[in-house]
């Protein structure tokens, strides 16, 4: 259990948010936020593969009760869905949003009134969903919303697909990560997301952020307060290789990671691309997903 507060607080008062902004600054006039490197100008308005460029767009934030039990708690976590993504998968769920940018733009102080708002509606956390592409307006935003009073935890819920000299420079803000480890096998990733390099990119970014957070913390009641939540999308005929990401979360990171094994996949968007997805996942798949993540040793299962 922990009581702390937030992570990104010591770092405001030490001038810690004010020196990442800087840096990142740097990061989107050649842009380099994320692995695919675009090298458009956004401060511009320029815009890579994420179609993003100085401003964030968002599609909705709400406080939201799908998420894990432990963001979830009493009042919701709230969340902030951001529009576009520079991962794409071909699968998603949320196509509208990553693919079409359904959403508006927000500058800095209307993000910071949405962190805000959140928290008055007695969320338990900021949940800043697809945040991958948009680190530079959070930051920005986080300035204002430290000095109008946020005090709850933030949770960067991503794709994995992070440019690990990114996340360590928010090494002191963050303090939940929720990666989502998709894929093991570059070829899948590949012909889902045109991201061969994704299994390399997201073991790197996964490392830095158990280093930087640890394993998952909560208080008395049960509510996440700091530390690392993987997700793993279980998808058809294996094509996750799930026994190789469990393998790899209990031998490299730590086997009291707290996992949520997820068994919703359906065919969205163009998944049926590749033949394997064309079909919704079954119960003895998810069944096996189950059963090799306890033979690999990982035991903190998200229910």
């Amino acid at each position: 259990m922990t009581s702390q507060k937030p992570a990104y607080i010591k770092a405001f008062n030490e001038g810690l948010i004010k020196s990442i902004k800087e840096k990142l600054i740097s990061s989107i006039s050649a842009c380099k936020l994320c692995p695919r490197a675009c090298g458009v100008n956004r401060l511009k308005g320029e815009t890579g593969l994420c179609k993003t460029g100085l401003y964030a767009k968002v599609a909705s934030y709400n406080p939201h009760f799908g998420e894990e039990a432990p963001l979830v708690g009493y009042y919701g976590s709230g969340t902030i869905f951001f529009s576009n993504c520079n991962l794409l998968c071909n699968f998603c769920q949320n196509w509208d949003i990553s693919h079409e940018g359904h959403g508006y733009e927000v500058d800095d102080e209307e993000l910071a009134a949405m962190m805000i708002h959140l928290q008055r509606l007695g969320c338990h956390n900021i949940n800043f969903v697809t945040p991958s592409h948009v680190v530079f307006q959070i930051i920005s935003a986080l300035e204002i919303a430290i000095e109008k009073g946020l005090s709850i935890p933030l949770v960067y819920n991503t794709s994995a697909y992070d440019s690990v000299e990114t996340i360590k420079l928010l090494d002191g803000v963050f303090d939940i990560y929720m990666p989502d480890f998709k894929f093991w096998d570059k070829k899948v990733a590949e012909i889902t997301c045109h991201a061969g390099d994704y299994p390399e990119v997201a073991r790197s970014a996964i490392l830095e952020m158990h280093r930087q957070v640890g394993d998952l913390l909560f208080d008395s009641k049960g509510i996440a307060k700091k530390g690392l939540l993987i997700r793993h999308l279980v998808l058809p005929q294996q094509l996750s290789n799930t026994k190789e990401i469990m393998r790899f979360i209990s031998e490299k990171i730590s086997r009291n990671t707290y996992v949520n094994i997820m068994p919703q996949y359906r065919p969205c968007g163009r998944a049926d691309e590749v033949k394997e997805l064309a079909r919704s996942l079954s119960q003895e798949e998810f069944d096996e997903a189950l059963a090799v993540a306890r033979e690999m040793g990982i035991y903190r299962v998200d229910r």
